[in-house]
């Protein structure tokens, strides 16, 4: 679809259809993999004594396409779609946005191939190796150019608050891989961390947790703050909040990081920092959750027969319920509990899925029929059954993990009246063995969730008809 068609400018959504599409597909494989590396948990044998079948080459696979591949799709495709509606304006660069698309793209499969074969750098959630981190660097600065351009040539004077969301997570997600990814290639497929002992751990944490804090909230919170109002049908509960939420959240977050590195060779006064700012992030972050949920005042009935806001509501209570559990799981003695074990993958999971997938799909399912025409999903009854398996799914998941994880806990540091340990560590696996089957069905369940997506998403593609949208004349005061 050329820019201007009978002297009308139109929206570039071409890229941002490509992107929304490779979301659901990329949300299937990432979330497949997960499957099996539960399986494989329960037992072991999956594997089939394949090296690139293990868990400790999946798992980081796993990650990557659920993060960067699946998330980093929805954001894509998300941030492209609202920025040129509050905006007015086509995308800064056609040629730069069909850039990052395959360039993304191009990522995903690399990262597909090199993990199972080994080739890590081991750091987490930044597992790639030198050659690649040089792409996302180049793919991540063709994206700035397009969204800031696209900023830059706004129609109209008001900046949008869900372009700060996306505009700080843009640049701040560019500062932390290229610092974090500092290294001395050995050869092609290995390279050794710029930086040794525990500042390689400091570094390696202040990028993980703001991945998290930026990647997986500031991000989606650009979408939350553009999809709720347009599905509610009606404006944000505060938009003074929104700003407040904005800027404590930003200037707070980069600072968490040490909480991930209690008790360990990093200097006490660092780790004490940590918690503290992580116990600070309550505020900024409910705010947020509030912010969006109240938007529904007044239109808490849509809620019976609108599915796509039941994803987008309960996403909020998912992430209200894990930025509660994060600030708590950061102070110390609370720590000394959760640290290595299942608490932690469930308060995760509680984020990853509860929060960002759920907050993603529903975004897709307003978002995939404008872009092919139509007024709405092909079943509205199957993004319904969709909501509750997926939902259901999450809550097995994620219950099994915080069990797992306090009887974990509590066994680890249990000892006799002599000093021993009281259990072995064989014995706590053993009693935690039960939930990884609990934890399996969850798994699966949000799984064949996304296959019901697949199947509502083609039959609407398949009945639609691709088209761009004309741009608006600006509204005059």
């Amino acid at each position: 679809m050329t820019a201007t068609q009978f002297g009308i400018t139109q929206y570039n959504d071409k890229v941002v259809r490509q992107f929304a599409l490779m979301t659901v597909v990329w949300g299937v494989v990432g979330m497949l993999v997960g499957v099996i590396i539960a399986a494989q948990l329960l037992l072991p044998e999956l594997n089939f004594d394949l090296p690139w079948l293990t868990y400790s080459r999946l798992r980081p696979l796993h990650t990557n396409a659920v993060i960067f591949a699946f998330g980093g799709s929805a954001i894509f495709a998300t941030s492209y779609y609202i920025v040129q509606r509050t905006c007015h304006t086509r995308l800064f660069s056609d040629r730069l946005a069909a850039f990052t698309f395959w360039g993304w793209q191009t990522i995903i499969v690399l990262a597909a191939i090199s993990l199972p074969m080994g080739w890590t750098t081991g750091k987490e959630y930044a597992e790639l190796e030198w050659p690649i981190d040089l792409l996302i660097a180049v793919v991540w600065v063709a994206y700035a150019i397009v969204f800031l351009g696209t900023l830059v040539k706004r129609k109209v004077q008001h900046i949008y608050v869900a372009n700060w969301f996306f505009a700080a997570f843009i640049i701040t997600v560019a500062v932390l891989h290229i610092v974090n990814s500092a290294e001395i290639p050995v050869t092609l497929t290995k390279s050794y961390s710029a930086y040794a002992g525990v500042v390689d751990a400091m570094v390696q944490w202040w990028y993980g947790h703001n991945a998290v804090g930026f990647f997986l909230t500031a991000a989606f919170l650009g979408m939350m703050y553009y999809f709720i109002p347009k599905q509610a049908g009606r404006p944000i509960y505060s938009y003074r909040l929104s700003i407040v939420h904005f800027w404590s959240l930003i200037s707070i977050y980069m600072w968490a990081g040490p909480h991930h590195l209690h008790y360990t060779t990093l200097p006490d006064w660092a780790q004490t920092l940590g918690m503290v700012f992580s116990l600070m992030l309550l505020a900024p972050s409910w705010g947020g959750m509030i912010n969006g949920i109240m938007t529904l005042s007044g239109a808490w009935h849509k809620l019976r027969t609108d599915p796509i806001l039941k994803f987008l509501i309960v996403s909020l209570s998912f992430y209200g319920m894990s930025t509660f559990e994060g600030p708590m799981m950061s102070i110390k003695t609370v720590n000394a509990l959760s640290h290595y074990t299942d608490w932690t993958i469930g308060h995760v999971h509680s984020g990853a899925l509860g929060w960002v997938a759920m907050v993603s799909v529903g975004s897709l399912y307003m978002l995939i029929p404008r872009l092919y025409g139509r007024t709405e999903m092909w079943s509205t009854k199957l993004i319904d059954v969709h909501f509750w398996v997926f939902t259901i799914g999450i809550v097995l998941y994620v219950a099994s993990m915080w069990i797992a994880g306090v009887t974990q806990g509590l066994m680890w540091r249990a000892t006799n009246p002599d000093g021993t340990l009281t259990y072995t560590f064989v014995e706590a696996l053993k009693a935690t063995y039960p939930y990884y089957a609990v934890r399996l069905l969850g798994g699966t369940m949000v799984l064949g969730g996304m296959f019901i997506m697949v199947y509502n998403v083609a039959k609407t593609v398949g009945a639609g008809k691709a088209a761009d949208v004309a741009i608006p004349a600006p509204a005059h005061a």
